[in-house]
């Protein structure tokens, strides 16, 4: 077994906060990577980073600053460098910070509220994996009233069409304005649109959906299509998250939203 202080070379490029490890493994099989003098064209070849003398395209490497940005996406924004089909992303938003950062997770188009990127490849993982239950908070309008059934229903947990299961830490009704419900909905899995599927799944649809919290992370101080950097408090917090978790059991991060009329393009 090799050793924590091992790592093959194209986690090492992407844990540098240099490049996606499929990108990583593209340029070393390219034969743009130098390792110790020689070109090595093995993405899987173990080494010592902190030993190594590594060189790609002819500069050496070192260590990336790590940066952490939160970033309120607007709806009809789509998570991703580029698009064939000339939509906008979220990088036309982020200007030169966004040479170094990638998405942890994604929102879906139609999808508003918290995205979180980093060069910290380690830290995304921790994020992003299931098994550290990170949780992820929701405020969702759907298509009509839910009864207390049906909000029983979704907290108990539903089958999905695709045969997978939604399994929220809570679902709870902010209120009932009009002919629809307002829903707060706790994650700690992230299945591709789940939320949207498991409304679905008790007969309703999603009208809106905004993503309020990750973690101890919130949408306070944040305008729509504006960024911050975390403070390393902040990072540190959301690196505790899963501990406090599996201590403290589900909702030990869940919080309260603000009303929906006050709070930041949400709108009725």
């Amino acid at each position: 077994m090799k050793s924590k202080t091992t790592m093959t070379l194209d986690r090492v490029l992407s844990r540098f906060g240099l490049a996606s490890r499929s990108a990583a493994r593209e340029a070393i099989i390219a034969g743009r990577l130098k390792v110790n003098g020689r070109v090595d064209r093995d993405p899987d070849l173990w080494v010592r980073p902190d030993h190594a003398i590594l060189h790609l395209d002819g500069q050496r490497l070192k260590p990336a600053r790590k940066t952490y940005v939160l970033f309120y996406k607007p709806k009809g924004i789509i998570t991703s460098h580029g698009d064939p089909a000339g939509r906008k992303t979220v990088y036309e938003y982020l200007g030169d910070i966004g040479k170094w950062v990638s998405p942890v997770g994604r929102l879906d188009k139609d999808t508003s509220g918290l995205l979180l990127l980093t060069n910290d490849t380690e830290f995304a993982d921790h994020v992003s994996i299931p098994d550290n239950k990170v949780p992820k908070t929701y405020l969702v309008k759907t298509s009509g009233i839910l009864s207390e059934a049906t909000v029983a229903r979704l907290n108990a947990g539903v089958e999905m069409k695709r045969g997978d299961r939604a399994s929220p830490i809570s679902v709870r009704r902010v209120e009932d304005r009009g002919k629809y419900t307002w829903l707060e909905v706790e994650l700690a899995e992230g299945k591709n649109r789940e939320v949207r599927r498991m409304i679905e799944a008790v007969g309703f649809k999603v009208l809106k959906l905004v993503r309020t919290r990750i973690g101890p992370l919130t949408l306070a101080g944040l305008e729509v299509g504006k960024w911050r950097q975390l403070t390393p408090s902040e990072v540190a917090a959301l690196r505790k998250t899963s501990a406090a978790f599996r201590k403290n059991g589900p909702g030990v991060n869940a919080g309260h939203l603000r009303s929906t009329a006050s709070a930041p393009g949400l709108g009725p």
